[in-house]
C-alpha cells in the first residue's frame, strides 16, 4: 500500500512541476499577492487632501487651519472663496473635503458662544469618509481643549479649579494600530483557501480531460490510496505557501509574530482538510477545467465575505451570522490573527480548532464517499 501511496504521490508532484505555468501559479502568485495586499489591505488614511473656505479669517481660524496643515491626516491643497469652487473640487474629486469657516467665527469663540466650523466631506466611499470625519473631529476636539486651557489660566484663580478628566490610553497587540497588521494575516487564510482548493479540484478533473483516470480506475490502486495521492501533495504546497507568506509578512511588511509557529502550521493542516475535501467534491461534479475554475470561485467568494477579513461579523444581521458558523475561513482567520497579534495557544484557540477538526473530518469524509462511488 505505502508504495502504491509513494509512486502516486511522485506523479502527482512530478505532474504539478513539469508545467511552468503551474509552478507560476504555486510560488510567484502568492508572493505577489502577498505584497499587493501587504501594500493595499490597509483602512489607514493620511494626507487626504482638502481645500479651505475661511471666511472669517481671523487669528482663531488659522490656528484651527494650522492644526489640519500639521497634522499627518490632511494636507491642505487649495483656499478657496466662493462657495461653487468648493462644491466643483468635491464634484470632481480633486478633494476629498472642505473646511469651511463662517463669518464671525473667532466673535463666538472669544464670547463663550459655540463657534462653528463646517466639514463638507465627500461621503462617496462611507468607510474612508468615517475615518477622515473621525480624524476632524480629532484635531477639533484637541483645539476645543487647547482653548479651554488657554482660558483656564487667565480666569481661573489657583482656588478656583475646574475638575478635568485625562484620558491616557494603552493599546494592546497593536500599539500603532497599523490596519496592515490585521489584514495582512488574513491574506495567508485567503491564499490557502484559493489555491488548496483550486489545486485539488482541477487535479482530478486533469486526470479525466487527459484519459488518465480510467487508467487510473483499472490499476490496482485502491480508492483512499488515490485520494491520498491527490490531495496529501496540495497539502505540502500549501505548507510552503504559508511559509513564505508568513517570512515576508514578518521580515518585509513587519507584521509581529508572537505566536507559535509551530501551532500555526498545526492549524494549517486542520484548515487544510476543509478546503482539500471541498475541493474533491467540486472535482466529482465537474468535467473540465474550467467549470472546476468557476465552482471553486462560486464557493470561495461567499466563504470570504462571510468570514470576518473585510467585514465584522458581528455587524451582519443575525441570520447572517447564523451562516458564518459552517464556514471553516472563519475559525481559521481567528486563529491566524490571534497567533500572529495576541500569541495566544491552545488553551485560548482550542474551541476554534475543535470546529476545525469536526468541520474537517466531516468534509473530507463525505468528499471521500462520493469520489469512491464515482470511481466504482
Amino acid at each position: 500500500m505505502f508504495d502504491r501511496i509513494k509512486a502516486l504521490l511522485i506523479k502527482e508532484f512530478l505532474q504539478v512541476f513539469r508545467d511552468p505555468r503551474m509552478k507560476m501559479v504555486i510560488f510567484v502568485s502568492p508572493l505577489v499577492q502577498v505584497l499587493i495586499f501587504g501594500y493595499a489591505a490597509t483602512m489607514d488614511i493620511t494626507h487626504a487632501p482638502i481645500a479651505v473656505y475661511d471666511l472669517d479669517n481671523t487669528k482663531q481660524s488659522r490656528e484651527l487651519i494650522r492644526d489640519f496643515s500639521y497634522s499627518q491626516y490632511f494636507d491642505i491643497k487649495r483656499y478657496i472663496y466662493d462657495q461653487r469652487t468648493a462644491d466643483d473640487l468635491i464634484n470632481e474629486s480633486k478633494v476629498l473635503g472642505v473646511l469651511k469657516f463662517y463669518r464671525g467665527f473667532a466673535k463666538d469663540l472669544v464670547g463663550n458662544r459655540a463657534a462653528e466650523v463646517q466639514f463638507i466631506l465627500d461621503g462617496t466611499d462611507s468607510n474612508a469618509a468615517s475615518i477622515i470625519l473621525g480624524y476632524a473631529n480629532q484635531i477639533v476636539m484637541d483645539y476645543n481643549y487647547q482653548v479651554l486651557k488657554d482660558r483656564a489660566a487667565i480666569y481661573l484663580t489657583r482656588y478656583d479649579i475646574s475638575p478635568i478628566v485625562d484620558l491616557r490610553d494603552r493599546r494592546w497587540f497593536n500599539e500603532n494600530l497599523e490596519s496592515r497588521n490585521y489584514y495582512l494575516p488574513g491574506v495567508i487564510a485567503l491564499i490557502v483557501s484559493i489555491m488548496s482548493l483550486l489545486l485539488s479540484a482541477m487535479a482530478v478533473v486533469r486526470e479525466k480531460e487527459i484519459g488518465t483516470m480510467e487508467q487510473l480506475i483499472v490499476s490496482p490502486i485502491r480508492p483512499f490510496e488515490l485520494i491520498i495521492g491527490k490531495i496529501v501533495p496540495f497539502g505540502v504546497i500549501a505548507m510552503v505557501q504559508v511559509t513564505l507568506i508568513t517570512t515576508i509578512g514578518v521580515l518585509w511588511f513587519g507584521v509581529p509574530m508572537r505566536g507559535s509557529i509551530i501551532l500555526l502550521f498545526v492549524c494549517t493542516l486542520l484548515y487544510l482538510l476543509t478546503t482539500l475535501g471541498c475541493g474533491l467534491a467540486i472535482s466529482t461534479m465537474c468535467s473540465t477545467q474550467q467549470e472546476a475554475m468557476m465552482s471553486v470561485f462560486l464557493f470561495y467568494f461567499p466563504a470570504t465575505l462571510l468570514s470576518g477579513f473585510a467585514y465584522p461579523i458581528e455587524n451582519m444581521p443575525q441570520i447572517i451570522q447564523y451562516l458564518t458558523i459552517v464556514n471553516p475561513l472563519r475559525y481559521y482567520l481567528t486563529i491566524v490573527r490571534y497567533i500572529f497579534l495576541k500569541g495566544v495557544g491552545v488553551g485560548v484557540l482550542w474551541d476554534e480548532m475543535l470546529a476545525l477538526v469536526v468541520m474537517g473530518i466531516a468534509v473530507i469524509t463525505l468528499s471521500s464517499i462520493r469520489f469512491q462511488k464515482r470511481l466504482g
